[in-house]
Parts: structure tokens; C-alpha cells; sequence
């Protein structure tokens, strides 16, 4: 499971005020209470999160810790504390941790909230592993957030990328098909602990710059090509811009503008599952002729008053 942002479940910007946001928990508990949506697992898990979120941002001293240290609200000052021992550690050291170079792929369980585990009882706790072990003095290092933009036909492709996180390089292989705002947690690869404690984690935040000739919508791709009115009218052919190029597709005869097409298996490809791809809607823009010849003009004239 993917870190939870609070403020995204509730639809709401960290500026939001109080009533804000209990307007959007009442709005959104309506869709989602479990009295309106029997036996629906997916409504169930939404609400558990929207509850979550509502308990901790309608709270004021909750909030604020939330706004300051993110999923280690609960143990905030204690984490803080910890932080500053673990710096005043590193600089007595000389401030060098070391370097080398470690390589990851996104495997099984890169993609689940320390935070909302913490919450439910879960074993994963990034903060509630180390504060277990508090009382011997150990604390996990400090977690690292990146941002890594893409293109469109970049997060189309599996590929690698290099980060340099405490002069350590770091190699990861990201697979086809992420999705725009999709954090992902390379176990590890943070700051290192404190007096022994495990090292923090790596998140990764992916930003899927817009395309100007595809929008994605999940696994799907949509675009506009334009014809012309003897196309539209005709049929004929025309090349379609796709992720892997061109390909030809048949105009039907009296095709009207506003017209869309799918073509099977051309969108985009769907995260972790080899040879699987959503679909491209393609809609067609009827494009008018203009600077007509009077011969032209008489024609359509013709076909008016036929």
C-alpha cells in the first residue's frame, strides 16, 4: 500500500480550514458508508482511510504534528530528538558516512504506508520498529523524499535511473506503466540510523509530465487527429500516432466530427503485468475546407438543395 496523504483522501489542500475539512469528510462518508455500499470491499477499505484521515486533521495538535513530521506524527518530538543526536553523531565522525554504489528494483512490498500500518496494529511501522527499540537507544535514520519527473514515453518503457542520496549512488529499475504521483519506498537507501538503529527508506515520488499528443486516463490513452470533410464524408485512410508509432486506420464513410475509435491493446502498459495494455481512444476532428473556388461553392450548393 502506498503512503496515505491525509490531505489527498480527504480532497482537500494543507491550507484547508477546520470546517473545510469536516465538510469534505461528511461529503465523502456519504458516498462511501458501508450502509450504501454492502459487500463492497474497495468502499470499505476507503472508508477505514477517510475515517484515518478525518481523526487526525480535525484535530488540531494532531494535525499540526501530522503537518510537521508526516507518518512519524505520533512519535514526532521523540523523532526529533533523535535526529539531532544522530547529527550531532555524524558530525563528531567527521560527516561522512561513506560512499558505494547499491542497486534496487521495485519488488514485492516497495509500495505500503508505514504510517497507516502503525495505525492498525500492522509490523511494518517505519517509527514503531525503531521506537521498540528506543529504549536501548536505537532509532531508525531519517527517511529521504525524491521527485523524479517523466515523460509520458518515458513511464511507457522500463528503465533505469541513478540518484545520488549521501553519496551513495543508487541504480533502480522502474517498470513500465507508473503512475503520475506514485510514491514508491526503496527499503534502506535513507539516512543511517542512530547508535545502531536500521538505516531510513528511500521515497520516490514519480511526476508524469503532460503529453501533447495523449492523454492518460489509468491504463487508457485518448487523442484527437484531425480529417478533412472529403475524408469524413468518403472514408479513407489516415495515420494515427501511437506509443509505438504509426499505424493506419480506416475512416468510415459519413464519419461525423466528435467520432471516437478504440484501438485494442495501444494504450498504455499496465504496471507489473507483462503484456498487458490499456486501450487508445482516438476522436476524430472534422476539419472544414476553406478559401473554396466558385466551382467548389456551386458543388456544395448543389448538394444542398438536392
Amino acid at each position: 500500500m502506498a503512503y496515505i496523504d491525509y490531505y489527498k483522501i480527504l480532497g482537500v489542500d494543507k491550507s484547508a480550514t477546520q470546517d473545510d475539512i469536516k465538510k469534505a469528510y461528511r461529503k465523502q462518508a456519504r458516498k462511501l458508508h458501508p450502509d450504501l455500499n454492502p459487500n463492497d470491499k474497495e468502499a470499505e477499505r476507503k472508508f477505514k482511510e477517510l475515517n484515518e484521515a478525518n481523526e487526525v486533521l480535525s484535530n488540531p495538535e494532531n494535525r499540526s504534528k501530522y503537518d510537521k513530521y508526516g507518518e512519524n506524527w505520533k512519535h514526532g518530538e521523540q523523532y526529533e530528538q533523535a535526529q539531532q543526536q544522530q547529527q550531532r553523531q555524524y558530525q563528531s565522525q567527521g560527516g561522512n558516512y561513506g560512499g558505494g554504489f547499491s542497486g534496487a528494483d521495485f519488488g514485492e512490498g516497495e509500495d505500503f504506508s508505514d504510517f497507516f500500518q502503525s495505525m492498525f496494529g500492522g509490523e511494518g511501522g517505519g517509527f514503531g520498529r525503531s521506537s521498540r527499540g528506543s529504549a536501548s537507544g536505537k532509532f531508525k535514520g531519517q527517511d529521504v523524499q525524491a521527485e523524479l519527473n517523466l515523460s509520458l514515453k518515458e513511464a511507457a518503457k522500463t528503465h533505469q535511473q541513478t540518484f545520488d542520496i549521501n553519496g551513495k549512488k543508487v541504480r533502480i529499475t522502474i517498470p513500465a506503466g507508473v503512475s503520475d504521483g506514485q510514491k514508491i519506498k526503496l527499503k534502506g537507501h535513507g539516512n543511517p540510523g542512530f547508535n545502531g538503529g536500521p538505516a531510513g527508506d528511500l521515497y520516490i515520488t514519480f511526476n508524469i509530465t503532460p503529453d501533447p499528443n495523449f492523454e492518460r486516463v489509468g491504463d487508457d490513452l485518448k487523442s484527437k487527429i484531425s480529417i478533412d470533410l472529403y475524408t469524413a464524408v468518403l472514408g479513407g485512410d489516415v495515420k494515427v500516432e501511437t506509443l509505438e508509432g504509426n499505424v493506419n486506420l480506416k475512416v468510415k464513410p459519413e464519419t461525423q466530427s466528435g467520432t471516437t475509435v478504440r484501438l485494442k491493446g495501444k494504450g498504455f502498459p499496465v504496471y507489473k503485468k507483462d503484456g498487458e495494455f490499456g486501450d487508445l481512444f482516438v476522436t476524430y476532428d472534422v476539419k472544414l475546407p476553406t478559401n473554396l473556388t466558385e466551382k467548389q461553392k456551386e458543388l456544395f450548393e448543389q448538394l444542398k438543395n438536392s
